[in-house]
């Protein structure tokens, strides 16, 4: 054995505690040692699984991960260096165990969403003893902890994570249910606060001539529903207009139906 392979394997060190990691991260020598994850038996590993860990964080939906790097900002391995890396697209995940988890989730068709822990250090420090687990990702499903990527690989390999973590619905069925979001539901390019085409704020103003009340959902904001409806409604272009999940049209029929005065009779439900 060579003299420097002598000197790491001297280096490994058992983590017995998330403090004892954080300040062996802290430490600056020529060899850093090689960290070993406490072992677990079965028994406190299940105690550890089931740990109920309510969270108070809002809008937090069925399965979440607290993921080491997520969102438009992507932090590799550097982050914990004080160094960041920003090569890849926006929404890529650079750090190994956080990418898998996100790949098993989306693989299974998982519906969930995610916190980005080094968004807050507070969060980031605080959920390790709430949870009473030492490291990122943690998975939470209806406000109780699941595990990390072990547990979720141990999961799928046993086929339990399907009946565990709800599933995505489908494009379809989501479409539906979008559709039929409000009695008057118009998908277009903005919000009623601000119109990002010309065709979206002139049915705006129409919309707001009439009094009725509607609501809004914004196509740049999600390309599958976007693209899916077009095929769902078989209608090409935007805006469109549904009244009670059906399609009314796009801004020429809408304007024919002002012309005509049925417009307001419809939104109404009246025709």
């Amino acid at each position: 054995m060579a003299a420097g392979a002598v000197e790491v394997a001297a280096a490994v060190v058992e983590v017995g505690s998330a403090g004892q990691f954080e300040e062996l991260l802290r430490l600056r020598a020529n060899a850093p040692p090689i960290l070993r994850r406490p072992t677990y038996g079965v028994p406190q590993r299940r105690r550890l699984e089931r740990s109920r860990a309510r969270l108070d964080l809002p809008f937090v939906p069925p399965c979440s991960p607290f993921l080491g790097t997520m969102g438009s900002t992507v932090w590799s391995d550097e982050r914990r260096h004080g160094r960041a890396s920003q090569r890849t697209p926006p929404g890529f995940i650079c750090e190994g165990f956080s990418k898998q988890m996100v790949e098993i989730l989306n693989k299974h068709n998982i519906q969930f969403s995610s916190f980005d822990v080094f968004s807050d250090e507070e969060v980031r420090q605080g959920l390790k003893t709430y949870s009473n687990w030492p490291t990122y990702p943690q998975l939470y499903v209806s406000g109780e902890l699941i595990g990390g990527l072990d547990i979720i690989k141990e999961l799928e390999a046993s086929k339990e994570l399907d009946t565990i973590c709800p599933k995505a619905p489908k494009l379809e069925e989501r479409l539906k249910v979008l559709t039929n979001k409000a009695s008057v539901m118009l998908f277009m390019k903005g919000n009623k606060q601000e119109a990002k085409c010309g065709f979206s704020r002139q049915i705006l103003e129409i919309l707001n001539s009439t009094g009725v009340e509607y609501e809004t959902f914004d196509i740049l904001e999600d390309e599958e529903v976007r693209q899916g409806l077009k095929t769902y409604s078989n209608w090409p272009t935007y805006p469109q207009l549904y009244v009670k999940g059906e399609l009314v049209g796009g801004l020429d029929i809408v304007k024919e139906l002002k012309e005509n005065g049925e417009l307001l009779p419809i939104l109404k439900g009246e025709n």
